[in-house]
Protein backbone atom coordinates (compact mmCIF):
# COMPACT_ATOMS: atom_id res chain seq x y z
CA UNK A 1 0.00 0.00 0.00
CA UNK A 2 0.95 3.00 -1.18
CA UNK A 3 0.66 6.52 1.51
CA UNK A 4 -2.03 8.04 -0.79
CA UNK A 5 -3.99 4.34 0.02
CA UNK A 6 -3.41 5.08 4.06
CA UNK A 7 -4.49 8.44 3.32
CA UNK A 8 -7.64 7.13 1.76
CA UNK A 9 -8.45 4.95 4.60
CA UNK A 10 -8.03 7.93 7.00
CA UNK A 11 -10.54 10.07 5.24
CA UNK A 12 -13.17 6.80 4.74
CA UNK A 13 -12.65 5.28 8.14
CA UNK A 14 -12.22 8.74 10.58
CA UNK A 15 -15.25 7.94 12.51
CA UNK A 16 -13.50 4.73 13.56
CA UNK A 17 -10.56 6.12 14.19
CA UNK A 18 -11.95 8.57 16.26
CA UNK A 19 -14.25 6.47 18.23
CA UNK A 20 -11.64 4.76 19.15
CA UNK A 21 -9.73 6.69 20.62
CA UNK A 22 -12.21 8.34 22.42
CA UNK A 23 -13.49 5.08 24.16
CA UNK A 24 -10.01 4.27 25.04
CA UNK A 25 -9.23 7.65 26.63
CA UNK A 26 -12.58 7.75 28.22
CA UNK A 27 -11.64 3.63 29.54
CA UNK A 28 -8.11 5.29 31.23
CA UNK A 29 -9.90 8.74 32.16
CA UNK A 30 -12.71 6.18 34.57
CA UNK A 31 -9.90 3.38 35.47
CA UNK A 32 -7.65 6.69 36.94
CA UNK A 33 -10.94 8.26 38.88
CA UNK A 34 -12.36 4.39 40.44
CA UNK A 35 -8.66 3.30 41.53
CA UNK A 36 -7.26 3.38 45.06
CA UNK A 37 -4.67 5.92 45.61
CA UNK A 38 -1.36 5.03 46.62
CA UNK A 39 1.23 6.62 48.43
CA UNK A 40 4.81 5.86 48.89
CA UNK A 41 7.02 7.19 51.56
CA UNK A 42 11.00 6.41 51.19
CA UNK A 43 13.88 6.10 53.65
CA UNK A 44 17.76 6.27 52.77
CA UNK A 45 20.47 4.16 54.33
CA UNK A 46 24.09 4.44 54.53
CA UNK A 47 26.32 1.47 54.42
CA UNK A 48 29.75 1.79 55.62
CA UNK A 49 32.74 -0.65 57.12
CA UNK A 50 34.13 -0.79 61.13
CA UNK A 51 37.67 -0.18 59.92
CA UNK A 52 39.22 2.68 61.46
CA UNK A 53 42.64 2.72 59.23
CA UNK A 54 43.64 6.07 58.01
CA UNK A 55 45.37 4.22 55.46
CA UNK A 56 44.37 5.27 51.79
CA UNK A 57 44.54 1.48 50.40
CA UNK A 58 42.55 0.19 53.65
CA UNK A 59 39.92 3.02 53.03
CA UNK A 60 39.52 2.06 49.99
CA UNK A 61 39.44 -1.56 50.29
CA UNK A 62 36.83 -0.87 53.04
CA UNK A 63 34.46 1.60 50.92
CA UNK A 64 35.09 -1.23 48.06
CA UNK A 65 33.88 -4.16 50.91
CA UNK A 66 30.83 -1.90 51.55
CA UNK A 67 29.73 -1.17 47.74
CA UNK A 68 30.06 -5.35 47.66
CA UNK A 69 27.41 -5.92 50.07
CA UNK A 70 24.89 -2.36 49.03
CA UNK A 71 23.68 -5.13 46.68
CA UNK A 72 23.58 -7.77 49.17
CA UNK A 73 21.57 -5.50 51.11
CA UNK A 74 19.43 -4.44 48.64
CA UNK A 75 18.06 -8.12 48.28
CA UNK A 76 17.62 -8.66 52.19
CA UNK A 77 15.43 -5.44 52.82
CA UNK A 78 13.01 -6.77 50.75
CA UNK A 79 12.87 -10.01 52.09
CA UNK A 80 10.03 -11.88 54.79
CA UNK A 81 13.19 -12.11 57.60
CA UNK A 82 13.57 -8.05 57.92
CA UNK A 83 9.54 -8.16 57.11
CA UNK A 84 8.52 -10.16 60.44
CA UNK A 85 10.79 -8.06 62.51
CA UNK A 86 9.16 -5.38 61.72
CA UNK A 87 6.04 -6.45 62.49
CA UNK A 88 7.28 -7.15 65.82
CA UNK A 89 8.50 -4.39 66.47
CA UNK A 90 5.34 -2.44 65.50
CA UNK A 91 2.53 -5.02 66.73
CA UNK A 92 1.11 -5.08 62.69
CA UNK A 93 -1.50 -7.42 61.87
CA UNK A 94 0.15 -8.41 58.92
CA UNK A 95 1.57 -11.32 57.43
CA UNK A 96 5.30 -10.90 56.46
CA UNK A 97 4.75 -11.56 52.30
CA UNK A 98 1.51 -8.44 52.34
CA UNK A 99 4.52 -6.14 53.89
CA UNK A 100 7.24 -7.73 51.94
CA UNK A 101 5.29 -6.98 48.42
CA UNK A 102 5.02 -3.68 49.59
CA UNK A 103 8.66 -2.46 49.74
CA UNK A 104 10.47 -1.74 46.86
CA UNK A 105 14.53 -1.02 47.53
CA UNK A 106 17.05 0.38 45.24
CA UNK A 107 21.13 0.98 45.11
CA UNK A 108 22.96 3.33 42.74
CA UNK A 109 25.89 1.86 41.13
CA UNK A 110 29.08 2.76 42.73
CA UNK A 111 27.81 4.21 45.78
CA UNK A 112 26.97 2.98 49.24
CA UNK A 113 23.01 3.81 49.55
CA UNK A 114 20.34 2.33 49.74
CA UNK A 115 16.69 3.45 49.21
CA UNK A 116 14.03 1.78 50.60
CA UNK A 117 10.62 2.68 49.51
CA UNK A 118 7.18 1.65 51.11
CA UNK A 119 3.65 1.75 49.43
CA UNK A 120 0.14 2.00 50.75
CA UNK A 121 -3.28 3.74 50.54
CA UNK A 122 -2.49 5.22 53.60
CA UNK A 123 0.58 8.16 53.55
CA UNK A 124 1.00 8.10 57.07
CA UNK A 125 1.07 4.07 57.69
CA UNK A 126 3.50 3.80 54.62
CA UNK A 127 5.94 6.36 56.20
CA UNK A 128 5.30 4.56 59.65
CA UNK A 129 6.40 1.55 57.67
CA UNK A 130 9.28 2.91 55.96
CA UNK A 131 10.75 3.79 58.94
CA UNK A 132 10.17 0.83 61.16
CA UNK A 133 11.98 -1.25 58.05
CA UNK A 134 14.56 1.26 58.28
CA UNK A 135 14.98 0.95 62.21
CA UNK A 136 14.93 -3.17 61.98
CA UNK A 137 17.58 -3.36 59.49
CA UNK A 138 20.08 -1.24 61.32
CA UNK A 139 19.94 -3.35 63.97
CA UNK A 140 19.53 -7.09 61.52
CA UNK A 141 22.98 -5.86 59.41
CA UNK A 142 24.64 -5.82 63.72
CA UNK A 143 23.25 -8.77 64.27
CA UNK A 144 24.45 -9.96 61.15
CA UNK A 145 27.31 -8.53 60.82
CA UNK A 146 29.01 -9.32 64.20
CA UNK A 147 31.39 -11.83 64.61
CA UNK A 148 30.79 -15.60 66.87
CA UNK A 149 33.33 -14.43 69.37
CA UNK A 150 32.02 -10.94 69.83
CA UNK A 151 33.32 -7.67 68.94
CA UNK A 152 32.76 -4.79 66.15
CA UNK A 153 30.73 -5.90 63.66
CA UNK A 154 32.35 -5.55 60.00
CA UNK A 155 29.64 -3.29 58.59
CA UNK A 156 27.16 -1.09 59.73
CA UNK A 157 23.62 0.19 58.60
CA UNK A 158 22.47 4.06 59.63
CA UNK A 159 19.61 5.99 58.67
CA UNK A 160 20.71 9.47 57.18
CA UNK A 161 17.10 10.21 55.46
CA UNK A 162 14.24 8.78 57.38
CA UNK A 163 10.53 9.08 55.30
CA UNK A 164 8.63 11.38 55.47
CA UNK A 165 4.35 11.76 55.18
CA UNK A 166 4.14 12.00 51.12
CA UNK A 167 2.51 15.09 49.65
CA UNK A 168 0.41 13.71 47.10
CA UNK A 169 -0.15 9.87 45.65
CA UNK A 170 2.44 7.94 43.14
CA UNK A 171 -0.92 6.39 41.55
CA UNK A 172 -2.66 6.84 39.44
CA UNK A 173 -1.36 9.46 37.46
CA UNK A 174 -4.87 10.93 35.49
CA UNK A 175 -2.18 12.84 33.13
CA UNK A 176 -0.31 9.79 32.33
CA UNK A 177 -2.82 7.39 31.87
CA UNK A 178 -4.91 9.89 29.98
CA UNK A 179 -2.40 10.39 27.21
CA UNK A 180 -1.33 6.72 27.25
CA UNK A 181 -5.31 6.43 26.62
CA UNK A 182 -5.52 8.52 23.93
CA UNK A 183 -1.76 6.97 22.35
CA UNK A 184 -3.28 3.33 22.41
CA UNK A 185 -6.60 4.62 21.11
CA UNK A 186 -5.47 6.51 18.25
CA UNK A 187 -2.87 3.81 17.06
CA UNK A 188 -5.71 0.90 17.85
CA UNK A 189 -8.26 2.67 15.78
CA UNK A 190 -5.53 3.14 12.87
CA UNK A 191 -4.92 -0.47 12.66
CA UNK A 192 -8.99 -1.34 12.60
CA UNK A 193 -9.50 1.05 10.13
CA UNK A 194 -6.67 -0.44 7.97
CA UNK A 195 -8.13 -3.98 8.58
CA UNK A 196 -11.81 -3.05 8.00
CA UNK A 197 -10.91 -1.78 5.10
CA UNK A 198 -9.02 -4.62 3.64
CA UNK A 199 -11.71 -6.82 4.31
CA UNK A 200 -14.07 -5.04 2.95
CA UNK A 201 -15.08 -5.92 -0.42
CA UNK A 202 -17.55 -3.47 -1.81
CA UNK A 203 -16.87 -0.41 -4.07
CA UNK A 204 -16.09 2.66 -3.32
CA UNK A 205 -13.87 4.26 -6.10
CA UNK A 206 -14.26 4.63 -9.68
CA UNK A 207 -10.97 2.72 -10.38
CA UNK A 208 -11.79 -0.18 -8.79
CA UNK A 209 -15.42 0.02 -10.93
CA UNK A 210 -13.22 0.36 -13.85
CA UNK A 211 -10.89 -2.67 -13.08
CA UNK A 212 -14.36 -5.00 -12.09
CA UNK A 213 -16.43 -4.01 -15.09
CA UNK A 214 -14.20 -4.05 -17.89
CA UNK A 215 -16.39 -1.02 -19.21
CA UNK A 216 -16.20 2.91 -18.94
CA UNK A 217 -17.38 4.31 -16.08
CA UNK A 218 -19.84 6.66 -17.64
CA UNK A 219 -20.60 8.61 -14.19
CA UNK A 220 -19.94 9.31 -10.63
CA UNK A 221 -23.22 11.04 -9.21
CA UNK A 222 -22.32 12.05 -5.88
CA UNK A 223 -24.59 11.43 -2.75
CA UNK A 224 -27.24 14.21 -2.22
CA UNK A 225 -29.80 13.99 0.19
CA UNK A 226 -32.31 16.26 -1.39
CA UNK A 227 -32.89 13.49 -3.82
CA UNK A 228 -34.53 11.77 -0.77
CA UNK A 229 -37.71 14.01 -0.80
CA UNK A 230 -37.65 14.84 -4.34
CA UNK A 231 -35.93 12.07 -6.65
CA UNK A 232 -36.26 14.22 -10.04
CA UNK A 233 -33.93 17.30 -10.41
CA UNK A 234 -35.10 20.68 -11.73
CA UNK A 235 -32.03 21.02 -14.36
CA UNK A 236 -33.74 24.13 -15.80
CA UNK A 237 -33.20 25.54 -12.34
CA UNK A 238 -30.23 23.42 -10.72
CA UNK A 239 -26.41 23.37 -11.26
CA UNK A 240 -25.74 21.47 -8.31
CA UNK A 241 -22.86 18.94 -8.36
CA UNK A 242 -25.52 16.14 -8.65
CA UNK A 243 -27.21 17.86 -11.91
CA UNK A 244 -23.63 18.63 -13.58
CA UNK A 245 -23.14 14.53 -12.78
CA UNK A 246 -25.75 13.94 -14.60
CA UNK A 247 -24.92 16.59 -17.40
CA UNK A 248 -21.69 14.43 -17.66
CA UNK A 249 -23.43 11.27 -18.15
CA UNK A 250 -25.42 12.46 -21.07
CA UNK A 251 -22.16 13.71 -22.87
CA UNK A 252 -20.70 10.02 -22.28
CA UNK A 253 -23.47 8.56 -23.46
CA UNK A 254 -23.52 10.39 -26.66
CA UNK A 255 -19.80 9.84 -27.18
CA UNK A 256 -20.05 6.28 -26.61
CA UNK A 257 -20.49 5.38 -30.37
CA UNK A 258 -20.18 9.09 -32.05
CA UNK A 259 -21.54 7.29 -35.41
CA UNK A 260 -24.75 5.39 -33.42
CA UNK A 261 -24.91 6.51 -30.41
CA UNK A 262 -27.10 4.43 -28.36
CA UNK A 263 -30.65 5.59 -27.93
CA UNK A 264 -32.71 2.53 -26.21
CA UNK A 265 -30.93 2.32 -22.87
CA UNK A 266 -31.83 0.10 -20.07
CA UNK A 267 -30.76 1.41 -16.62
CA UNK A 268 -30.66 -1.68 -13.91
CA UNK A 269 -28.12 -2.90 -10.85
CA UNK A 270 -26.77 -5.96 -9.22
CA UNK A 271 -29.22 -5.72 -6.12
CA UNK A 272 -32.32 -3.46 -4.94
CA UNK A 273 -31.69 0.20 -2.99
CA UNK A 274 -28.35 1.17 -5.13
CA UNK A 275 -30.44 4.09 -6.88
CA UNK A 276 -31.47 2.92 -10.04
CA UNK A 277 -34.56 4.55 -10.76
CA UNK A 278 -33.11 7.73 -9.47
CA UNK A 279 -30.77 7.58 -11.99
CA UNK A 280 -32.75 6.66 -14.86
CA UNK A 281 -35.61 9.39 -13.78
CA UNK A 282 -32.76 11.75 -14.07
CA UNK A 283 -31.22 10.47 -17.26
CA UNK A 284 -34.46 10.70 -18.80
CA UNK A 285 -34.72 14.75 -17.65
CA UNK A 286 -31.13 15.80 -18.75
CA UNK A 287 -31.90 13.91 -22.39
CA UNK A 288 -34.66 16.32 -22.64
CA UNK A 289 -32.66 19.68 -21.10
CA UNK A 290 -30.31 19.32 -24.17
CA UNK A 291 -33.72 19.31 -26.60
CA UNK A 292 -34.43 15.74 -27.11
CA UNK A 293 -37.82 13.74 -26.78
CA UNK A 294 -37.84 10.91 -24.43
CA UNK A 295 -39.38 8.47 -23.60
CA UNK A 296 -39.37 6.60 -20.12
CA UNK A 297 -40.66 2.97 -19.23
CA UNK A 298 -41.25 1.83 -16.10
CA UNK A 299 -39.59 -1.44 -16.63
CA UNK A 300 -39.76 -2.41 -13.08
CA UNK A 301 -42.72 -5.17 -13.26
CA UNK A 302 -42.12 -6.17 -9.57
CA UNK A 303 -41.45 -2.58 -7.80
CA UNK A 304 -42.48 0.23 -10.09
CA UNK A 305 -41.41 3.08 -8.30
CA UNK A 306 -41.23 5.94 -11.09
CA UNK A 307 -44.86 6.43 -11.22
CA UNK A 308 -44.64 7.18 -7.79
CA UNK A 309 -41.75 9.38 -8.07
CA UNK A 310 -43.52 11.27 -11.04
CA UNK A 311 -46.50 11.52 -9.29
CA UNK A 312 -48.26 10.11 -12.63
CA UNK A 313 -50.86 7.23 -12.64
CA UNK A 314 -49.62 3.47 -12.46
CA UNK A 315 -52.41 1.45 -13.10
CA UNK A 316 -52.83 1.43 -16.72
CA UNK A 317 -49.22 0.81 -18.69
CA UNK A 318 -46.25 -1.19 -19.89
CA UNK A 319 -47.98 -4.41 -18.80
CA UNK A 320 -51.50 -3.42 -20.43
CA UNK A 321 -50.12 -2.65 -23.71
CA UNK A 322 -47.60 -6.46 -23.48
CA UNK A 323 -51.26 -7.93 -23.04
CA UNK A 324 -52.70 -6.71 -25.88
CA UNK A 325 -55.63 -4.48 -23.98
CA UNK A 326 -53.86 -1.02 -25.37
CA UNK A 327 -51.49 0.36 -27.74
CA UNK A 328 -48.42 2.34 -26.66
CA UNK A 329 -49.65 5.46 -28.18
CA UNK A 330 -53.18 5.02 -25.96
CA UNK A 331 -51.22 4.83 -22.47
CA UNK A 332 -48.76 7.12 -22.76
CA UNK A 333 -48.30 9.68 -20.39
CA UNK A 334 -47.09 13.44 -20.10
CA UNK A 335 -45.19 14.75 -17.13
CA UNK A 336 -44.61 18.14 -16.31
CA UNK A 337 -40.93 18.38 -17.40
CA UNK A 338 -41.09 19.10 -20.97
CA UNK A 339 -39.87 16.68 -23.60
CA UNK A 340 -40.38 13.65 -21.19
CA UNK A 341 -42.99 10.91 -21.70
CA UNK A 342 -43.77 8.11 -19.37
CA UNK A 343 -45.26 4.48 -20.09
CA UNK A 344 -46.10 3.40 -16.71
CA UNK A 345 -45.72 -0.13 -15.33
CA UNK A 346 -49.54 -0.73 -15.01
CA UNK A 347 -50.98 -3.57 -13.36
CA UNK A 348 -48.39 -5.67 -11.79
CA UNK A 349 -48.53 -9.42 -14.06
CA UNK A 350 -47.70 -12.94 -12.04
CA UNK A 351 -45.12 -13.17 -15.12
CA UNK A 352 -42.84 -10.13 -15.65
CA UNK A 353 -39.96 -12.33 -16.91
CA UNK A 354 -42.22 -13.69 -19.99
CA UNK A 355 -43.76 -10.55 -21.06
CA UNK A 356 -40.51 -8.22 -21.10
CA UNK A 357 -38.93 -11.39 -23.33
CA UNK A 358 -42.02 -11.77 -25.34
CA UNK A 359 -41.94 -10.08 -29.23
CA UNK A 360 -44.60 -7.34 -27.97
CA UNK A 361 -42.37 -6.17 -25.46
CA UNK A 362 -39.68 -5.90 -28.96
CA UNK A 363 -42.51 -3.63 -30.78
CA UNK A 364 -43.11 -1.56 -28.00
CA UNK A 365 -39.39 -0.95 -27.95
CA UNK A 366 -39.79 -0.83 -31.95
CA UNK A 367 -41.99 1.86 -31.51
CA UNK A 368 -40.83 3.96 -29.12
CA UNK A 369 -37.50 4.01 -30.66
CA UNK A 370 -39.55 5.35 -34.05
CA UNK A 371 -41.34 7.91 -32.40
CA UNK A 372 -38.57 8.95 -29.88
CA UNK A 373 -35.31 10.53 -29.58
CA UNK A 374 -34.32 8.14 -26.72
CA UNK A 375 -35.99 5.68 -24.45
CA UNK A 376 -34.87 4.78 -20.71
CA UNK A 377 -36.18 1.61 -19.40
CA UNK A 378 -36.06 1.19 -15.54
CA UNK A 379 -35.59 -1.98 -15.08
CA UNK A 380 -35.00 -4.70 -12.09
CA UNK A 381 -32.32 -5.21 -10.28
CA UNK A 382 -30.01 -8.36 -11.81
CA UNK A 383 -29.44 -10.56 -9.35
CA UNK A 384 -32.64 -11.24 -7.69
CA UNK A 385 -34.46 -11.72 -11.12
CA UNK A 386 -33.96 -12.00 -14.87
CA UNK A 387 -36.05 -8.98 -15.98
CA UNK A 388 -33.09 -6.83 -16.77
CA UNK A 389 -31.52 -9.39 -18.56
CA UNK A 390 -34.22 -10.31 -20.86
CA UNK A 391 -35.66 -6.86 -21.62
CA UNK A 392 -31.66 -5.48 -22.19
CA UNK A 393 -32.01 -7.80 -25.20
CA UNK A 394 -34.43 -5.77 -26.81
CA UNK A 395 -32.46 -2.46 -26.16
CA UNK A 396 -29.16 -1.02 -27.01
CA UNK A 397 -27.82 -1.84 -24.03
CA UNK A 398 -27.51 -1.53 -20.29
CA UNK A 399 -26.08 0.69 -17.58
CA UNK A 400 -25.18 -1.08 -14.67
CA UNK A 401 -25.73 1.20 -10.98
CA UNK A 402 -23.48 0.65 -8.61
CA UNK A 403 -23.69 2.21 -5.08
CA UNK A 404 -20.84 3.33 -3.12
CA UNK A 405 -19.97 1.14 -0.29
CA UNK A 406 -23.39 -0.70 -0.39
CA UNK A 407 -22.70 -2.72 -4.16
CA UNK A 408 -19.90 -5.61 -3.52
CA UNK A 409 -17.90 -6.87 -5.89
CA UNK A 410 -18.73 -10.28 -6.12
CA UNK A 411 -21.97 -9.26 -6.62
CA UNK A 412 -21.27 -6.47 -9.86
CA UNK A 413 -19.38 -8.93 -11.37
CA UNK A 414 -22.31 -11.88 -11.16
CA UNK A 415 -24.68 -8.96 -12.29
CA UNK A 416 -22.53 -7.99 -15.61
CA UNK A 417 -22.10 -11.93 -16.02
CA UNK A 418 -25.71 -12.45 -16.32
CA UNK A 419 -25.56 -9.61 -19.31
CA UNK A 420 -23.09 -11.47 -20.58
CA UNK A 421 -24.23 -14.82 -21.06
CA UNK A 422 -27.43 -13.71 -22.67
CA UNK A 423 -25.70 -11.47 -24.79
CA UNK A 424 -26.98 -7.88 -23.90
CA UNK A 425 -24.47 -5.04 -24.63
CA UNK A 426 -23.12 -3.51 -21.62
CA UNK A 427 -22.80 0.49 -22.31
CA UNK A 428 -21.29 1.04 -19.32
CA UNK A 429 -21.40 1.80 -15.33
CA UNK A 430 -21.95 4.29 -13.16
CA UNK A 431 -21.14 4.90 -8.97
CA UNK A 432 -23.85 6.40 -7.35
CA UNK A 433 -23.84 7.96 -4.02
CA UNK A 434 -19.94 8.92 -3.85
CA UNK A 435 -19.62 11.34 -1.48
CA UNK A 436 -18.48 14.04 -1.85
CA UNK A 437 -14.75 15.73 -1.44
CA UNK A 438 -15.00 19.26 -1.01
CA UNK A 439 -17.06 22.48 -1.99
CA UNK A 440 -14.42 23.32 -4.47
CA UNK A 441 -16.78 22.41 -7.40
CA UNK A 442 -19.83 24.23 -6.13
CA UNK A 443 -17.87 27.31 -5.47
CA UNK A 444 -16.97 27.32 -8.65
CA UNK A 445 -20.29 27.51 -10.26
CA UNK A 446 -21.39 29.56 -7.59
CA UNK A 447 -18.90 32.54 -8.70
CA UNK A 448 -20.11 32.50 -12.14
CA UNK A 449 -23.90 32.46 -11.00
CA UNK A 450 -23.80 34.97 -9.23
CA UNK A 451 -22.19 37.50 -11.39
CA UNK A 452 -24.49 40.54 -11.20
CA UNK A 453 -22.46 42.19 -14.10
CA UNK A 454 -23.59 40.24 -16.85
CA UNK A 455 -27.32 39.81 -18.17
CA UNK A 456 -29.10 36.62 -17.30
CA UNK A 457 -31.34 35.24 -19.24
CA UNK A 458 -34.61 33.38 -17.42
CA UNK A 459 -34.79 29.58 -18.27
CA UNK A 460 -38.55 29.26 -19.30
CA UNK A 461 -40.41 27.25 -16.74
CA UNK A 462 -41.17 23.45 -17.56
CA UNK A 463 -43.63 22.82 -15.08
CA UNK A 464 -46.15 24.03 -17.12
CA UNK A 465 -46.13 22.83 -20.69
CA UNK A 466 -47.69 25.88 -23.24
CA UNK A 467 -51.03 24.57 -25.35
CA UNK A 468 -50.88 24.35 -29.24
CA UNK A 469 -53.15 26.17 -30.95
CA UNK A 470 -56.44 23.99 -31.81
CA UNK A 471 -57.03 23.91 -35.42
CA UNK A 472 -60.70 23.77 -36.23
CA UNK A 473 -62.33 23.27 -39.97
CA UNK A 474 -63.78 25.75 -41.30
CA UNK A 475 -67.61 25.17 -41.82
CA UNK A 476 -68.59 23.58 -45.17
CA UNK A 477 -71.69 24.42 -46.64
CA UNK A 478 -73.08 20.92 -47.01
CA UNK A 479 -72.05 17.97 -43.97
CA UNK A 480 -68.66 16.70 -44.35
CA UNK A 481 -67.86 14.16 -41.68
CA UNK A 482 -64.88 12.62 -43.33
CA UNK A 483 -63.06 15.58 -43.64
CA UNK A 484 -60.25 16.19 -41.36
CA UNK A 485 -58.02 18.99 -40.62
CA UNK A 486 -54.40 18.79 -41.54
CA UNK A 487 -52.79 18.79 -37.81
CA UNK A 488 -50.43 21.66 -37.08
CA UNK A 489 -47.32 21.12 -36.10
CA UNK A 490 -45.59 22.99 -32.88
CA UNK A 491 -41.64 23.44 -31.89
CA UNK A 492 -43.15 22.67 -27.98
CA UNK A 493 -44.15 19.28 -29.18
CA UNK A 494 -46.78 19.96 -26.69
CA UNK A 495 -49.49 17.38 -26.11
CA UNK A 496 -52.01 19.70 -25.24
CA UNK A 497 -52.57 20.51 -28.72
CA UNK A 498 -53.43 17.35 -29.62
CA UNK A 499 -55.72 16.41 -27.10
CA UNK A 500 -57.63 19.65 -27.46
CA UNK A 501 -57.85 18.55 -31.32
CA UNK A 502 -59.41 14.85 -30.10
CA UNK A 503 -62.08 16.49 -28.17
CA UNK A 504 -62.85 18.81 -31.09
CA UNK A 505 -62.88 15.32 -33.39
CA UNK A 506 -64.82 13.81 -31.07
CA UNK A 507 -67.14 16.63 -30.42
CA UNK A 508 -67.54 16.96 -34.47
CA UNK A 509 -68.14 13.09 -34.32
CA UNK A 510 -64.86 11.66 -35.99
CA UNK A 511 -63.08 10.49 -32.88
CA UNK A 512 -62.09 6.97 -32.65
CA UNK A 513 -62.60 5.03 -29.22
CA UNK A 514 -60.17 2.66 -28.64
CA UNK A 515 -63.17 0.13 -27.23
CA UNK A 516 -60.73 -0.84 -24.21
CA UNK A 517 -62.17 1.54 -21.76
CA UNK A 518 -59.48 3.83 -21.79
CA UNK A 519 -61.24 6.88 -23.24
CA UNK A 520 -61.77 8.95 -19.91
CA UNK A 521 -57.57 8.74 -19.72
CA UNK A 522 -57.72 10.75 -22.44
CA UNK A 523 -54.46 10.31 -23.82
CA UNK A 524 -53.61 11.46 -27.15
CA UNK A 525 -52.35 9.52 -30.30
CA UNK A 526 -48.40 9.29 -31.51
CA UNK A 527 -49.08 9.59 -35.00
CA UNK A 528 -48.84 13.36 -34.96
CA UNK A 529 -46.44 13.96 -32.43
CA UNK A 530 -43.39 14.19 -34.17
CA UNK A 531 -42.58 16.38 -37.76
CA UNK A 532 -40.99 13.73 -40.38
CA UNK A 533 -37.97 15.59 -40.44
CA UNK A 534 -37.05 14.55 -36.87
CA UNK A 535 -36.90 10.94 -37.43
CA UNK A 536 -33.90 9.87 -39.12
CA UNK A 537 -33.42 6.60 -37.15
CA UNK A 538 -36.70 5.47 -37.86
CA UNK A 539 -36.22 2.13 -39.98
Amino acid sequence: MEISDYVRILRARWIVIVLTTVIAAAASLVFSLVSTPVYEACTRLYVSTGSSSSSVTEVYQGNLASQQRVASYTQLLGGESVAQRTIDSLGLSMSPSTLASKVRTTSSPDTVLIDTCVSDASATTARDLANGIGTTFVDFVDDLETPPGGGAPLAQVSVVEPAQVPTGPISPKTTRNLALGVAVGLLLGIALAVIRDRLDNTIKDRTTLADLSGVPVVGVVPFDKTIKEEAALSFAESSSGTAEAFRELRTNLQFLEVDSPPRVIVVTSAVPAEGKTTTAVNLALVLAEAGHHVALIEGDLRRPRVSKYLGLVGSVGFSTVLSGQADVEEVLQPTKFHGVDVLASGPLPPNPSELLGSEAARTVMDTLRASFDYVVVDAPPLLPVTDASVITAHADGAIVVARHGHTKRDELTRALGNLTQVGAPILGVILTMAPSRGKRDYDYRHYYETDTTVARQDAPSAAVRPAAPVVVPEPAPEPAPEIHPAPRYEPTRSHGGRAARRQAENANGNGNGNGNGYEAEQVPSRSTMRPPPRRPYQS
